[in-house]
């Protein structure tokens, strides 16, 4: 690379968003790729991996996510092929997963890369044996520890994290039912998924929906969206239930968060509801990926992409999944593969 002047592209924030991002919100800006210093290591991106936690970036107050500066890279994770390193640990042309940034080209220090192993689909490493499994893997052996003859509900139940919770609750040999937006994502988790149930979220009466699918109420549930869903779940608790908080994408882009709902159940029923960050835990990534891995190589363990074309689409990617419209794991390609 050296004395190529290549350029990069890069997304970079333009003003905070007011409700759901915009890709008025973000623009383009281009510099010349920098040579990567002692340790360091440029990659060319394959693949963007887009969650909703992002939207926390996006907020001029810090969540758990650090917040985005205006000017600044957006961040996220991402796959890229080695192409100049100045760490021994990385040659031209090896694939590596890390924290990076929407665009073109990434100088990251070695130590915060994780190659690729060959064999492996690379944007797996950001999908159903990354981030997204790995949390699902937390959630459902920490917290909701579901037993067989348990029902267990999982809310967006076709997403990247909730497809794979429902398929762990499933081998643990309890009754699982998705919650999931429209006809066809419901379909698909209990055709491809296996899920015993799935409602319709948008249902005219998401209670007596859930009711039906859970006639002995519900014993552990995994949380991703909030709002009346949750309040419709909570509503079903049996006693003794477990609640993993993994998210709340349902409020991510409101201004100020709605109030929570009247928690006195969780002592009459002795409830126990948890939050969760998997970053918290980073072991997990690297103890999922060994038991995950042959899943994915049987196809015992189903995922699903959901994958957008070119760099400058990655902000309506943002604004698709907070709206609920990805199917899948939503990711932005890039770049291909050359080798």
């Amino acid at each position: 690379m050296s004395g190529s002047n290549q350029l990069r592209q890069s997304v970079v924030l333009k003003r905070r968003p007011s409700g759901e991002p915009s890709p008025n919100d973000f623009e383009i800006v281009q510099d010349l790729i920098p040579e990567p210093k002692t340790g360091e290591v440029v990659t060319r991106t394959l693949w963007l991996s887009i969650d909703p936690y992002m939207r926390g970036r996006l907020r001029e107050e810090q969540t758990y996510a650090v917040a985005i500066q205006i000017g600044e890279v957006m961040t996220g994770e991402s796959v890229g092929e080695v192409v100049a390193s100045a760490d021994p640990r990385f040659a031209v042309g090896d694939i590596v997963v890390g924290s990076r940034g929407w665009q073109t080209h990434s100088v990251t220090a070695g130590d915060r890369l994780v190659k690729v192993p060959a064999g492996v689909h690379s944007s797996t490493y950001l999908g159903v044996l990354g981030m997204p499994g790995a949390t699902a893997y937390a959630g459902v052996t920490e917290i909701i520890k579901p037993q067989k003859g348990q029902t267990i509900v999982v809310s967006a139940a076709s997403g990247a994290v909730g497809s794979v919770a429902g398929q762990l609750a499933r081998r643990a040999g309890a009754r699982v039912v998705g919650i999931a937006g429209g006809s066809e994502k419901c379909l698909w988790v209990q055709d491809s998924l296996g899920f015993d149930d799935c409602v319709d979220h948008r249902s005219m009466d998401l209670a007596r929906e859930l009711h039906a699918a859970c006639p002995n109420g519900i014993d552990g549930y995994f949380e991703n969206v909030g709002g009346h869903v949750q309040a419709t779940v909570f509503g079903q608790l049996n006693r003794h239930a477990r609640v993993a908080m993994c998210g709340m994408v349902s409020q991510y882009n409101e201004a100020e968060f709605p109030p929570g709902p009247n928690l006195g159940f969780v002592v009459g029923k002795s409830v126990m509801i948890q939050g969760f960050i998997v970053s918290d835990r980073p072991e997990r990534l690297p103890e999922w990926r060994k038991l995950a891995g042959p899943w994915i190589a049987d196809g015992s363990l189903v995922y699903r992409e959901d994958i957008h074309e070119g760099l400058d689409q990655a902000p309506a990617a943002l604004a698709g999944i907070l709206g609920g419209r990805n199917f899948g794991k939503l990711l932005v390609r890039v770049g291909h593969h050359k080798g």
